[in-house]
């Protein structure tokens, strides 16, 4: 019995030492976070060509990070002051764990999660000339009986960040109450045995500040700083070590990053009412800045949005109070999602308001472009063609060009559609959307056999969209067959613009002769009036496959211009793709 005991003993005592090395090994330091692989390896052997232990892993995120270590935790942060002092490493690095690392890229072929911490490069002495002036001293130690004392001094809010900062360094899994009551105090004396102090159970005035500055290094690492706008009357903590103010162009005050971090924020400041916030909540979500993957809530006076994609992560929130509409923007790079939570709840802590409201005129004069709202890029989409509806539920034909590789699919900016079906060699597609749609016109297919020589027109976003509304480019049917002699595709003459292509071919009857495809790019440049369109029997075969029929048309007699402009403008749709 004795030796069943002691076996027991043995292997508990073995898996929390060992627990304890993960601990102690799993401490790293983060200098970089790149997008890509390629990048991410060229900056790591930039850094292992001046520093050792330089180590690279994929985030979960998908960025990869730059890392130095494994290191103890005192060590990574002596390691911090002195790569930091020597300009070896960026100011903004910071100390991250081994749970935030996902697979190793660098080395190529090595593994260093789980190893034993490494030894940190030596602090240096300062020399008896370097000036000391305007350093704080650090507190000297304290008995426990002089550090309760000191400890009764602390606000409630204050007793409550050390319970915070306790949990997020893994030593406190209780209420943040303020309160310290024995599992605090067992927490503070696992620190302190930690971090290589007496464990007493109760922080020392220097231990507090020990604990607090490594809680604190993703806002220290930043230059987090109180900010106070009086022109949009906004008060918060902004991160004015990586973002400075730039200007003003109503509803926002624009912060620009000015280190490579590239990091951006808004200030955003308005009269308004609940039409007018609503309006804003549907601007904000057509900017660049605000990735289309996301969570995103309008409700009743307030709204929030967060979108992640294209290598930021950006949130935004919105209120409404007497008038006037007040929030701001956080734009941060994917890879560093400790940090920016961090930075961002101390931001959403701190965001206070006065009645002063930014000037509606603020920044009228600033470069005025369509692709601009207040001084902030719209988001466009990878690329634009036209499409026409084929039935009453609001099926389209487009060309496959304007499917492909795309991470989502839109009419006119909004409608959400996907593949139906696709012919990638003919270059036609079939798009079915999310939510029955009701056309105001849908194509009527002819059956006859158009004539050389006949007029056609094509309805299509020439300009992808700039104009607002589709064009009608006139021309005629040069041959029924394809530049190789193929069936199914016909030859214009017709000089039709990119955003042309998916648009719908007219007879002067209105009817539906077939679509006009994507000027072929296979090492041959056609003459600027040469243009090809998938037949109706093509179209009708791809529409079959997709589970749809098209409308056959009625014979009727030449139709007004008025009348082919007014059908084309209610069939012919803009087709986006997304990346």
């Amino acid at each position: 019995m004795t030796r069943v005991i002691t076996a027991i003993l043995f292997l508990f005592l073995f898996g929390a030492r060992a627990v304890f090395a993960q601990q102690e090994a799993g401490v790293w330091v983060q200098v970089e976070a790149r997008p890509t692989l390629r990048q991410a390896q060229e900056r790591a052997q930039a850094y292992a060509n001046v520093l050792p232990d330089v180590n690279g892993y994929r985030l979960n995120s998908g960025w990869y990070a730059i890392v130095i270590g494994p290191y103890l935790r005192n060590d990574a942060e002596q390691v911090l002051r002195v790569y930091r002092a020597e300009g070896q490493i960026p100011a903004d690095s910071y100390i991250a764990f081994s749970n935030s690392l996902a697979q190793q890229f660098w080395p190529v072929g090595s593994s260093s999660q789980g190893q034993s911490a490494v030894t940190p490069p030596v602090e240096p002495t300062p020399q008896p000339d370097q000036s000391t002036a305007g350093l704080t001293p650090q507190p000297s130690d304290e008995t426990r009986s002089q550090a309760l004392q000191s400890e009764r001094a602390l606000t409630a809010q204050e007793r409550k960040d050390l319970q915070t900062a306790l949990q997020a360094a893994g030593f406190y899994n209780s209420t943040i109450d303020g309160a310290f009551g024995a599992g605090t105090r067992r927490s503070m004396g696992d620190w302190q045995s930690f971090n290589g102090y007496e464990p007493t159970g109760v922080l020392t005035t220097a231990q507090r500040k020990v604990l607090m500055d490594g809680y604190n290094a993703p806002l220290i690492s930043v230059g987090i700083e109180r900010y106070s706008d009086t022109q949009a009357g906004i008060d918060l903590d902004l991160p004015l070590g990586v973002i400075a103010f730039d200007r003003y162009e109503a509803p926002f005050a624009h912060f620009n990053g000015t280190t490579d971090l590239n990091a951006k924020a808004l200030l955003i400041s308005q009269k308004g009412n609940k039409s007018t916030l609503r309006a804003l909540y549907e601007v904000m979500q057509s900017l660049e800045i605000v990735p289309l993957d996301g969570p995103r809530q309008l409700r009743g006076d307030r709204f929030t949005l967060e979108g992640r994609g294209n290598g930021i992560v950006s949130y935004t929130e919105a209120a409404l109070k007497d008038d006037q509409i007040k929030g701001f923007t956080l734009v941060w790079p994917e890879g560093d999602e400790a940090r920016r939570a961090r930075i961002l709840a101390a931001i959403k802590a701190s965001f206070t308001t006065n009645d002063a409201v930014l000037d509606a005129g603020a920044g009228a004069d600033a470069d005025q472009r369509i692709d601009l709202v207040s001084g902030l890029q719209v988001r466009k989409p990878r690329l634009s063609r036209s499409g026409f509806f084929t039935d009453a539920n609001g099926t389209v034909l487009t060309v496959s060009e304007a499917t492909d590789s795309c991470t989502r699919i839109t009419l006119n900016d909004d409608q959400e559609v996907q593949v139906a079906w696709a012919d990638p060699d003919l270059g036609v597609a079939v798009l079915r959307p999310r939510r029955s749609l009701a056309p105001i016109s849908i194509a009527e297919f002819s059956a006859d056999k158009p004539r050389i020589q006949s007029d056609v027109a094509v309805s299509g976003f020439s300009y992808e969209g700039a104009l607002g509304a589709p064009t009608l480019t006139y021309g005629q049917i040069t041959d029924v067959r394809g530049l190789d002699g193929e069936d199914g595709v016909k030859r214009l003459a017709l000089a039709a613009q990119p955003g042309d292509a998916g648009g719908p071919v007219f007879d002067d009857n209105g009817q539906v002769v077939g679509m006009l495809l994507p000027t072929p790019s296979e090492g041959r440049t056609l003459p600027a009036s040469v243009s090809l369109a998938a037949t109706t029997d093509r179209l009708n075969e791809a529409l079959e496959k997709a589970g749809v029929s098209g409308q056959p048309a009625q014979s009727t007699a030449e139709i007004s211009p008025n009348e082919l402009s007014r059908r084309a403008n209610g069939m012919t749709v803009l087709v986006h793709c997304w990346d």
